[in-house]
């Protein structure tokens, strides 16, 4: 095929100034080296993996790119570039293995981790990582083009293997936590950002690597079955990645639009101090403060209707107008007063949303399933069902989620399932401490299913004067259940293992 432009000047430039300075024996034996897995290679894989996931959890940027110094995902990737661009089998086999063991290692060690980890709730570094758009793309598109000069040209290869490795091991390890947690939303999410920037990185190498001569001895059916299969691939990545940029630009769109209907309405005298949209809620909630004097205030009813003409989609107007009374040094202070109420107003309504997410997807739902009531600063979710989780389950994660929300009354309610069976151990009628969270955890359970009374087996109508052994611990466990405001009522007797169940309404009657 070059022998058909070997008269054009531009190619003779090309072949002259660009391949020629390149030593392609030495840079394939380089990428050849590395590029095939190796006990070490795992090892330091996993190891990235376990201070990325870390870092996730810890929510903290820091520690998750400082994970990427170590991480030998570069090599792998970059051969696997090259292979495509000779249609080299051998080497293709070789570094898709490698990148294949890398992967596996990477998501099982992190699942690991997180599965041992006291902190499981989702994070705004997790979050962040679970809804690909064409930013991560362009990300990879840079890393790759960067990492493959830096291989062919000798130079700076190590810094770029970590801005690769940027692209791919924090998903990766995203992975791990769905795969440990059971959330899909989140395991999906990651996942389709990893394939989206291993798949970019790798058909990158190869075009950088047909740009630097590589492949220059393929017939012309070979570099028209790379050219049809490069674009086939990026076409077929743009267009959801297009759906998303088209839904982000709708949305930014939007928010112009809603903020200059408000400015134009209110006048030049009034001031905006805060506009939320919620894009997941149908139709849109649209929540502004306006500071407006009295003179400009305006019915909510009306606006909504003039606004919903104006962006052509139903909406919900909730409207907060602040009334900007006269007087200069009044006005002044006022504004002050008012513009520090804004800038907390808006944090509290970020801190809002990073709540609902969190617990969206702790909870396994869709964010707008999620129940936020302002002003007792309470948060509700119904959690969907996940594979092998117990009530236990459930509970933890409430917690966890509560420890984030700091000021807020988190309830997650679990789907139905059986109570915990309470064990006790010889004659011993005192309650030992995974005995004692069986019994908790089912009182936690009636009250978020609004059960008010639990049946106890053994459970006496009466206390006797010298009860029995079934009956003292049917007491100790009906006395944990009072001090947590469950009623405990009798019910047929049983073994060493106690099942409690809602009590029926005959149970229920005195």
């Amino acid at each position: 095929m070059a022998a058909h432009f070997q008269h054009v000047p531009l190619y003779r430039w090309w072949r002259r100034a660009i391949v020629g300075r390149v030593d392609h024996a030495l840079v394939l034996e380089r990428i050849q080296e590395d590029s095939g897995w190796s006990p070490r290679y795992a090892f330091m894989v996993m190891m990235s993996a376990g201070i990325a996931v870390l870092g996730l959890l810890l929510s903290s940027p820091a520690v998750v790119i400082g994970a990427m110094l170590i991480s030998p995902l570069m090599s792998p990737i970059l051969g696997l570039g090259f292979s495509l661009a000779l249609f080299d089998f051998s080497e293709m086999r070789r570094s898709l293995t490698a990148l294949a063991i890398g992967a596996v290692a990477a998501v099982v060690f992190t699942a690991l981790i997180v599965a041992l980890s006291p902190l499981q709730a989702p994070t705004a570094e997790i979050i962040a990582r679970t809804r690909p758009n064409l930013f991560d793309l362009a990300v990879a598109l840079f890393a790759a083009l960067a990492g493959t000069f830096a291989i062919i040209r000798g130079r700076g290869d190590t810094i770029v293997g970590v801005a690769i490795a940027t692209a791919l091991m924090p998903p990766l390890a995203v992975v791990g936590y769905g795969l440990a947690t059971w959330n899909m939303p989140i395991l999906g999410g990651a996942f389709a950002l990893f394939v989206t920037n291993f798949v970019t990185i790798a058909l990158s190498a190869m075009v950088m690597a047909r740009f630097y001569g590589f492949g220059h001895h393929l017939s012309s059916q070979q570099t028209w079955t790379q050219t049809f299969v490069l674009l086939f691939v990026f076409m077929g990545m743009a267009i959801p990645l297009g759906i998303s940029l088209r839904q982000i630009a709708s949305e930014t769109v939007t928010l112009n639009q809603t903020r200059t209907f408000l400015a134009q309405r209110f006048g030049a005298d009034a001031r905006i101090t805060q506009l939320d949209i919620d894009f997941d809620s149908k139709p849109l909630v649209v929540r502004a403060v306006v500071i407006a004097p009295r003179a400009s205030l305006e019915r909510s009813s009306g606006l909504q209707q003039d606004l919903t003409e104006r962006l052509g989609r139903p909406l919900k107007l909730r409207l907060d107008q602040v009334v900007l009374e006269p007087g200069a040094g009044a006005i002044d202070a006022q504004r002050e007063e008012l513009r520090q109420a804004g800038e907390a107003a808006a944090i509290e309504s970020q801190r809002i949303a990073a709540l609902s997410q969190v617990l969206a997807l702790t909870a396994g739902i869709a964010p707008d399933s999620v129940t936020i009531d302002r002003d007792h600063h309470r948060a509700m979710a119904t959690a969907g069902p996940l594979p092998g989780a117990s009530l236990a389950t459930y509970r933890t994660l409430e917690r966890r989620v509560a420890a984030q929300a700091q000021g807020w009354d988190i309830v997650l309610i679990p789907p139905q399932m059986a109570y915990p069976q309470i064990a006790f151990v010889g004659t011993d009628d005192q309650l030992d401490a995974p005995s004692r969270e069986a019994v908790l955890t089912s009182a936690w359970a009636a009250q978020r299913w609004n059960v008010r009374a639990l049946a106890v087996p053994g459970l006496p109508e009466a206390t006797p004067e010298t009860p029995s052994l079934t009956e003292r611990r049917a007491i100790t466990i009906a006395a944990l259940l009072r001090e947590n405001g469950i009623e405990p009522k009798p019910a047929p007797a049983a073994g060493s293992r106690i099942a409690l169940r809602a009590a029926t309404a005959d149970e229920e009657r005195p």
